[in-house]
């Protein structure tokens, strides 16, 4: 029973660490990458969709992302779903493709980003320490209903530590190889 509760812990943990890959991947580095547009919602025939499901992406030049609808209709679309989201990108529309020019960085852009960088550090430290607080309860409640030894519980938190530790030092490493990455011209 208490071995479920660590595993559901850890279980979330992953998703958060995961999430922060995923949020890092999205961060416009000054090189083209799908990650960037592919989860925008746009609307089409009524609902919102991801643009990775309305268009294919692909990436002619390191600095360009080109954008092909598979309905022509749907251009108008996309290209404003770009244009208002806070990515700071400009789509060009030639009537068939949409093409997003990457800007270079600027070294105010940069810090900004490492402060984005920073930001999604420290909410996924704070996901692990949620899910860290959730287990413990858990494990909590079991050991005052007499479902475990007081002794487990005491070891069960030790075990919950290390494992906080672990993915806390793991989304350090992360970040500061982010920021290492961002700053880099």
């Amino acid at each position: 029973m208490p071995d479920k509760a660590i595993n559901e812990a850890k279980t979330k943990m992953e998703s958060a660490y995961n999430y922060l890959l995923a949020e890092f991947s999205k961060l416009q580095m000054g090189r083209a990458n799908p990650a960037l547009v592919e989860n925008l919602m746009v609307e089409s025939f009524g609902t919102m969709m991801p643009l990775k499901g309305l268009a294919s992406i692909s990436i002619p030049e390191t600095t360009q992302i080109a954008i092909q609808p598979w309905n022509r209709d749907s251009l108008v679309h996309i290209e404003k779903a770009i244009a208002n989201s806070n990515l700071g990108l400009n789509p060009q529309n030639n009537g068939t493709l949409i093409r997003i020019q990457l800007p270079p960085l600027t070294e105010e852009r940069r810090k900004e980003l490492v402060k984005l960088v920073y930001k999604y550090v420290e909410d996924a430290k704070i996901s692990i320490r949620n899910a860290r607080h959730d287990g413990l309860s858990r494990l909590k409640t079991m050991e005052k209903n007499k479902e475990i030894s007081e002794d487990l519980l005491s070891s069960k938190e030790k075990e919950f530590q290390k494992m906080v530790d672990d993915y806390n030092i793991k989304i350090e490493e992360t970040g500061k190889k982010k920021e290492k990455d961002v700053m880099t011209v």
